[in-house]
């Protein structure tokens, strides 16, 4: 899912039994977020990643905190979720960040800085993404886009356009991620230029998928599987 780490998931801790029964299981899973309460779960994380069950992906799209309030309401301001990658990975819990969406003329001049902030909390990876808005994403993109950046949004979406070749979305395998065009591959340039020098174009050490148990027997639904 999107983020496993909503605000809903303080009450009703959905991932955390998820991640219960993933222990229990000796399945390997990876988790994406942008939310520190991740850290609530890092008793279960470490004993997952001892048994190198579990791999962490921590999104830092911008390291302004007012315009990371207009990204993403309701999620951890970037320093906390700096923080939070600097905690998961002291605890040896393997953890990238990911810079993700980098909006070309929005943050991508940011690439750098966080790139550099990530390798000081501790991330043993980085990786990013484009824009790809498809179907209903698109209206509410673009609504966003002129309500937050008014005065530059149309350069933003033009921006965008280049690389989706001409449009705003693109669902070609391969390079739905990372588009195509000049602007496209000036920000994967910009970006494999400082992974590189952070040591942060690395992949994380590999799951291990010899441990998975099918659950315990119980009473109920869960003996049909």
């Amino acid at each position: 899912m999107t983020d496993c780490y909503q605000p809903a998931e303080r009450e009703f801790r959905l991932t955390r039994q998820c991640l219960e029964v993933a222990l229990e299981c000796g399945l390997p899973v990876g988790i994406v977020t942008k939310n520190a309460l991740v850290l609530r779960d890092l008793d279960l994380l470490k004993e997952m990643a001892s048994r190198r069950l579990v791999h962490l992906n921590v999104s830092v799209t911008t390291l302004d905190s007012e315009l990371a309030r207009n990204l993403a309401p309701r999620t951890s301001i970037p320093s906390a979720r700096l923080r939070a990658v600097e905690i998961l990975a002291q605890a040896g819990i393997p953890t990238r960040v990911m810079v993700a969406p980098i909006i070309p003329g929005l943050n991508d001049s940011e690439i750098p800085a966080i790139l550099e902030a990530a390798k000081a909390a501790g991330a043993l990876g980085a990786s990013y993404i484009l824009p790809r808005l498809p179907l209903t994403v698109e209206p509410v993109f673009l609504e966003w886009l002129n309500r937050t950046q008014p005065l530059k949004a149309q350069k933003i979406a033009g921006l965008i356009r280049t690389t989706r070749s001409g449009k705003l979305n693109g669902s070609d395998w391969g390079k739905r991620m990372v588009g195509t065009g000049p602007i496209a591959e000036q920000v994967r340039g910009l970006f494999q230029i400082f992974a590189k020098k952070f040591n942060l174009d690395r992949l994380l050490p590999p799951h291990d998928f010899t441990q998975f148990r099918p659950a315990r027997a119980r009473s109920g639904q869960l003996r049909l599987f």
